[in-house]
């Protein structure tokens, strides 16, 4: 069991809420303790646009370092190809994978490299970083270094472990972007084929999976735009004013609703989230022990 006071230090010295301490005893340490227990290797960690899961994988993380683990994180946001790659992309296959998040537009072979190096590798390696203010990736200069393969790699993303959508829910387009920009569906039948094929490899090397779920698809503009009010405070550039954000979740919506009532399935752990993002209890696949 952590000391309290630890936690909140290390809440205080990470930027991170301080009301995240009211659930350490029935949120964040029980999954420490099945984690400590499971040991995976690669753990996933899913949820949609602003759930909070880069807030869970650091505190996770922390937890586990307590216990002796190494552990490291990767945002499958990391992955993203360059912006000119996307560029390149959007005049070759389709205009809509100029941005940023969809299946298609990571780099699968540097994620696929990663994930084979935590499992089985020896020696440094570099995890790429991703910059959302400027839309692109950082120099490799910047990305860190770890010295060797950690004990655990939190693998955390909107899409990590979802399946592809049955062709036949492809006809309908689910929104405004789909009906104006996509009317004959090219770009989101190339977006669920890719998630369907190579995204599949890279997500089969998950050892569990935990679930964040939101209790709808319409708390997603609120969370993403508290986001980006963030970034705003940061003085970061190329920050969406309310159409842009609009637009820009349009791109995710059709796979974010169908990961909402699939990935329960597939989950070890689902955790509920109300629509302040707030946590309920763990709903486990198999009991913790």
């Amino acid at each position: 069991m952590v000391d309290t006071d630890a936690f909140t230090t290390f809440l205080a010295q990470s930027s991170l809420p301080a009301e995240l301490a009211d659930y350490r005893d029935r949120f964040y340490q029980p999954l420490a303790d099945w984690l400590l227990q499971r040991r995976p290797t690669i753990l996933g960690v899913q949820g949609t646009q602003g759930s909070g899961k880069s807030t869970l994988a650091e505190v996770l993380k922390w937890h586990l370092e307590q216990q002796g683990l190494s552990v490291a994180i990767l945002s499958i946001d990391d992955l993203y190809l360059p912006l000119a790659e996307r560029q390149r992309l959007a005049k070759q296959r389709n205009p809509l994978l100029a941005t940023r998040g969809v299946p298609g537009t990571h780099d699968l072979a540097l994620g696929e490299t990663l994930l084979h190096w935590v499992r089985h590798g020896v020696g440094a390696k570099a995890l790429p970083r991703f910059d959302k203010s400027r839309d692109d990736r950082r120099a490799m200069s910047e990305w860190p270094v770890l010295g060797s393969p950690p004990d655990m790699l939190i693998f955390e993303g909107w899409c990590v472990a979802m399946t592809a959508q049955p062709e036949a829910e492809l006809d309908e387009p689910i929104n405004a972007l789909e009906r104006d920009e996509d009317p004959d569906g090219d770009w989101r039948r190339y977006v669920n084929d890719q998630l369907a094929g190579p995204y599949q490899h890279l997500f089969a090397a998950l050892d569990a999976l935990i679930v964040l779920k939101a209790p709808g698809f319409e708390q997603v503009f609120d969370w993403r735009r508290r986001q980006e009010e963030a970034l705003r405070g940061r003085g970061g550039s190329g920050v969406m004013d309310d159409n842009q954000l609009r637009r820009f979740i349009q791109h995710y919506e059709r796979l974010t609703r169908h990961g909402l009532t699939t990935l329960g399935e597939q989950a070890d752990v689902v955790v509920p989230l109300d629509d302040q993002q707030r946590p309920g209890a763990p709903r486990w696949k198999e009991p913790a022990k």
